[in-house]
């Protein structure tokens, strides 16, 4: 655990360094530490783990893994923030710090092993991300953002908090290993658990904007800043994924036929209301809000098909997802800028003008949509494979109706770069971001053209 260690001392490190107003010292060393915290949590692969801290936390390949992809993610974002923050605010220090913090809440999520401490790990995570949605305090869209997600974040925690102590008050632990054992023990479950697990089932939702529990999202990412909402889009959603998928594989297994039928229902409305909204947005920024939601429902049919892959098929479903949308957002924030406007049509003629910005942007929008030879399809191969492996097939073939759906808006922005024209400037990209959008497009075509170094890692 001392990636966790780590992530806890580097924001104090770089709130320091902010005193000092060693402003030009904040990206590098935050990025050094995050590298640091990698090579810690990669260290624990294959390391025996075992329960720690009284059986609090398992650091364990599950862990790993996710922990990697995590902090990689925080790494890509944080190299799109040079000159990015300076333009909000002069105290700079204080959004990679409330970052690290955020990150520190995350790795607890992916390496709980008692409710106890997934609830604290939501709740560091939470709290951060309730100040970086407002934090341009003199943006009306960003701290009407703060609120709604403050509010709807609170109401949340309410279910969530509800159905653990439910939990707790009939199997009488919040550890995971003893509630398994009380499930497997016993010959009729309390219905009081059965209610807890609705409850958590309900929270958990909302933390990774599920449908019918995704109100918040689309006004929450398009009014936050927008390398704010890629880390939310991004980092924070597989945190969430690899915090449920950890609770129901390991307590709630042997119940899968009382709340897979649940969330059954709420994979396909989640598809179907992503897909279908996403198709009306004019707004580029709220198109990938939309379509967070749509591969919401996508993820959600690993823990539908929960078995020995499933853990495999959410990490690489959201590694190729982050990869993407990591791209699209440094997009975006570079045509922003130009044209002041997120719309698709600020996206017009954009090939002629700058035609490796162009190309990037497109493996990201294939890569989302679904097709062959990136990883966004390698992804999708898995989630269906394991749903298939279980005998969905009428949500398979409803999932297959949705990525067609989406192939629709995620072309729109292709068709605008390289089929219309626009008198425009070119768009003026900065060397780190063209190492980021060109290494995120390079790693989304090797997994997708070999993805067996990937494959099989959890």
């Amino acid at each position: 655990m001392n990636t966790l260690i780590l992530l806890s001392v580097l924001p104090i490190l770089v709130l320091y360094l902010g005193l000092f107003k060693a402003k030009n010292a904040l990206l590098p060393v935050t990025v050094i530490g995050l590298l640091g915290a990698l090579g810690l949590a990669v260290m624990c692969w294959n390391d025996d783990a075992k329960p720690i801290y009284h059986g609090m936390m398992l650091f364990n390949n599950f862990s790993v893994a996710f922990s990697a992809i995590t902090i990689i993610s925080t790494i890509l974002i944080l190299l799109l923030s040079k000159e990015y923050f300076e333009k909000i605010s002069s105290h700079v220090a204080e959004y990679y710090a409330i970052i690290l913090f955020s990150l520190a809440g995350i790795i607890v999520m992916v390496s709980y092993y008692n409710l106890t401490m997934l609830f604290v790990g939501i709740e560091i995570m939470s709290v951060s991300l309730y100040i970086l949605a407002g934090i341009k305090k003199s943006d009306f869209a960003s701290n009407e953002a703060a609120l709604k997600y403050f509010l709807m974040g609170a109401f949340s925690t309410g279910f969530l908090l509800f159905g653990i102590a439910l939990i707790y008050g009939a199997s009488g632990s919040f550890s995971l290993e003893a509630i398994r054992d009380w499930v497997v023990a016993q010959p009729k479950i309390d219905p009081m658990f059965y209610v807890g697990i609705m409850l958590i089932i309900v929270g958990l939702c909302f933390k990774v904007g599920a449908a019918p529990f995704h109100f918040w999202t689309p006004d929450v990412y398009e009014g936050s800043p927008t390398l704010i909402t890629a880390f939310m889009s991004t980092v924070v959603k597989t945190a969430g994924f690899a915090a449920f998928l950890r609770l129901f594989s390991i307590c709630f297994a042997p119940l899968s036929d009382f709340w897979m039928p649940v969330l059954l229902i709420i994979t396909i409305v989640t598809l179907f209301i992503g897909n279908i909204t996403a198709l009306y947005q004019q707004s580029f920024k709220r198109m990938l809000a939309f379509s967070s939601i749509s591969h919401a429902g996508y993820l959600l049919f690993a823990i539908v098909a929960l078995g020995s892959g499933s853990a495999n098929s959410v990490f690489i479903y959201a590694t190729a997802y982050s990869i993407a949308s990591i791209i699209a957002f440094g997009a975006l924030i570079l045509v922003h800028q130009q044209s002041g406007s997120d719309n698709f049509d600020a996206f017009n003629g954009l090939a002629k003008k700058n035609p490796f910005l162009a190309v990037v942007l497109t493996i990201s929008m294939l890569s989302l949509a679904g097709i062959p030879l990136t990883a966004g399809f390698i992804g999708k191969f898995f989630v269906f494979s394991g749903a298939l492996s279980q005998y969905h097939t009428t949500l398979v073939i409803l999932a297959v109706v949705n990525a067609i759906i989406s192939i629709f808006y995620y072309f729109r922005v292709i068709i605008a770069m390289y089929f219309r024209d626009s008198e425009r400037e070119e768009v003026v990209v900065p060397g780190y971001f063209s190492f980021v959008l060109g290494l995120s497009a390079i790693v989304t075509i090797a997994i997708g053209v070999c993805p067996g170094f990937i494959a099989n890692l959890i």
